[in-house]
């Protein structure tokens, strides 16, 4: 009777280890999603049917493209609809959390329309999981599998080229200004349709940058400072209309206007020739004004001697330094109309150099040049 009980029992554990390994995929498939409640109908029955509405065949380096996909749901008990992105290589949703749209003809159709950008050659768009969920049960879920897109670069040896593709941009305006005594700077206003205008740059131009970009995809809009050489005569750039399939040359002439950032003497007033000489002269005659009290002995020589030596003084302290608030804005001119220039990236501290209207005129350096603007007095650190 022992051994007879003790087959019973080793066949016991026999059977029961086959069922747990027969039984394993499935705990484990609910052990990956455990955080996600199931339907025990899940999948039972295929209720959501997914296809591409448009999908692009080539694509090229730094290109903002599209992906536009169709649900078409024959349910009705859910009330959320989620995207899952799977298997993708380098290559990330813009717009990740965009949300499904009802179509108006069908209430069984919904539309998504995701952006890509592809930075790199090796990449994979990726498979997009569709999930409908029921008061946070999933119900139903299918995967569409990520089309195939051929990859090429353009204009890799072209000087002019901005890095722009766009199905069409265009030149609202421009403005230029003397920027120092050797530098002009220049302001382009840019519109474009279906583009990567964040990533415009013109080659061969030290210093450059936004002042404002706006990002209501597919329509972009910017504002660019460039400095340049004051003796150029026009900016000329190309962008890939990606509706023609060529590139398109804008040219930007620079002509000057009476606004300026400086004088035509010097940046900084307080190094100008006036100023300069006004310093010397008010110091050469307080010393005058000295001596000849020390040689009169007069009481109004010295009245006058300390005036004059107050009024030196004054012209030569240096002008108080302030701390600018990360993002501040620096205009030309202190009016709200103003064109902007600059935006800060961080902290700086810089010379005050006098207040007018809300604005306080200020000077910094950088990379050796000294550069005057206004802002508001709102972005002032205050001690």
């Amino acid at each position: 009777m022992k051994k007879i009980a003790l087959l019973l029992f080793v066949a016991i554990n026999l059977l029961a280890n086959v069922f747990i390994n027969e039984e394993s995929p499935v705990f484990a498939g609910v052990e990956q999603n455990k955080e996600v409640a199931i339907s025990e109908n899940y999948n039972q029955t295929k209720n959501l049917y997914l296809s591409y509405l448009y999908q692009p065949k080539h694509i090229y380096k730094n290109q903002r493209f599209e992906i536009e996909i169709k649900a078409l749901i024959t349910r009705s008990d859910y009330d959320t609809i989620k995207t899952i992105f799977l298997n993708d290589i380098n290559m990330t949703p813009l717009n990740a959390d965009n949300q499904w749209i009802k179509s108006v003809d069908n209430d069984n159709i919904y539309t998504n329309r995701y952006y890509f950008k592809a930075y790199e050659e090796n990449f994979k768009l990726p498979d997009f999981e569709v999930q409908l969920f029921n008061k946070g049960v999933l119900v139903e879920s299918r995967v569409l599998t990520a089309p195939e897109v051929s990859f090429s670069e353009i204009a890799k040896n072209d000087d002019k080229f901005s890095n722009v593709i766009a199905s069409e941009l265009t030149l609202i305006g421009s403005k230029s200004k003397q920027y120092t005594n050797k530098e002009a700077l220049t302001i382009l206003d840019i519109v474009a349709k279906e583009s990567n205008l964040e990533d415009f740059n013109l080659k061969g131009i030290e210093e450059q940058g936004f002042t404002v970009i706006e990002d209501n995809y597919p329509e972009q809009h910017i504002i660019y400072y460039i400095v340049i050489p004051i003796h150029k005569k026009d900016i000329v750039f190309n962008y890939y209309n990606s509706v023609k399939n060529k590139l398109e040359k804008i040219t930007v002439p620079i002509v000057f206007e009476e606004e300026l950032v400086s004088t035509q003497t010097d940046l900084n007033p307080n190094n100008s020739s006036f100023e300069f000489y006004k310093k010397v002269g008010t110091g050469v005659l307080a010393l005058v004004l000295l001596i000849v009290f020390v040689i009169r002995r007069r009481f109004y020589i010295l009245i006058l001697f300390l005036i004059v030596a107050i009024t030196f003084t004054i012209f030569a302290i240096p002008n108080k330094l302030i701390k600018l608030k990360a993002d501040t804005v620096i205009y030309i001119l202190p009016t709200k109309n103003s064109t902007i220039f600059r935006k800060l990236s961080g902290e700086i501290i810089v010379e005050d150099m006098k207040r007018k209207n809300g604005f306080v005129k200020i000077m910094f350096n950088k990379d050796g040049n000294n550069f005057i603007g206004w802002v508001k007095e709102e972005d002032v650190i205050k001690n």
